[in-house]
């Protein structure tokens, strides 16, 4: 059995006849009954009996047809995407993210996207930075979107702008009056922040503390400024955490920025050693446009174009 006996077979039971079924099919009608005999020499059955001049679909025929028209319904429809895809009309992001950047930017910049290119499909993997720099360098997204540079050989990477960290506390905090946050204003409350170990942002805040003459004590340490909202609404402490994050939005929270001034930077990866998707430099145009208002991307200190 062939795609093309199977093609031939659909046609004379949709058509009605052979000559039918040759004409829809543009070929010669001896060509379809010679491909129809031979369809039913290896089945071992006949799909049709020929009664008062007229071919009749045997019970079988009928059997086999269900499937059969299925089949060609599913490759029509293939042969549809292969064109469409052809004509740069469809294609698939698949975008690593961690859960601050899903929670506060990417909407947006996917919806900045979708209006120019509607019909591209979006795989999401929200997961903590570790797992996004995982799944970006065994091939399972097109790019990550993280809150710190992935650092690995074949990685990279773009800052698409710098977070600054803000103090995130209770609305009804005694330090919610202040307009800014100093490590002396935190010095004696349980702090809801990122470990010293954690790359790039730890290290800095720790320094912070340490310019203040003070040294900066985590009592909950966080690995994704997410975790901060029950936690501060439990009033289990101030979080130092990244303003990424629209917190004015959660009822009952308020931010403060934090002073001296200590960023994060959103960043943007790809991986060298794997093609990039053609769908990868919108997208990055989206976004950019999104983090700033509209205007040209502003050029980093720290960038390092993800592509060539």
């Amino acid at each position: 059995m062939n795609a093309r006996q199977l093609e031939i077979f659909r046609a004379i039971m949709r058509d009605g006849s052979v000559t039918a079924a040759a004409n829809s099919l543009a070929v010669s009608q001896p060509a379809v009954s010679k491909v129809l005999h031979h369809f039913e020499s290896q089945l071992g059955y006949h799909l049709f009996e020929r009664i008062s001049g007229r071919l009749v679909p045997t019970m079988e025929a009928h059997l086999l047809y269900e499937d059969a028209d299925r089949v060609f319904r599913e490759i029509e429809a293939l042969k549809n995407l292969a064109r469409t895809i052809g004509e740069r009309k469809v294609g698939l992001l698949r975008i690593g993210a961690s859960a601050p950047v899903t929670y506060s930017i990417l909407a947006g910049a996917l919806l900045k996207f979708r209006a120019e290119h509607p019909q591209v499909k979006v795989h999401l993997h929200t997961l903590p930075k570790a797992d996004v720099e995982e799944q970006l360098l065994i091939g399972e997204i097109d790019f990550a979107l993280t809150l710190s540079m992935i650092q690995a050989p074949t990685v990279r990477s773009e800052i698409l702008a710098p977070v600054p960290m803000m103090a995130v506390m209770r609305h009804d905090d005694p330090l919610a009056s202040k307009t800014r946050i100093t490590p002396h204003d935190l010095a004696d409350r349980p702090l809801i922040s990122y470990g010293s170990t954690t790359a790039d942002i730890g290290p800095e805040l720790d320094k912070a503390f340490e310019q203040s003459g003070l040294k900066r004590d985590v009592s909950i340490q966080l690995s994704s400024s997410l975790g901060a909202i029950p936690l501060v609404s439990g009033g289990l402490g101030i979080a130092l955490v990244d303003g990424l994050m629209k917190w004015g939005n959660f009822e009952g929270l308020v931010a403060r920025p934090f002073s001296p001034t200590v960023f994060m930077d959103v960043s943007i990866s790809t991986n060298s050693a794997r093609p990039v998707t053609r769908f990868f430099r919108p997208f990055l145009k989206s976004i950019k446009e999104l983090l700033n208002d509209g205007e040209p991307a502003k050029s980093h200190p720290r960038n390092t174009p993800a592509t060539e």
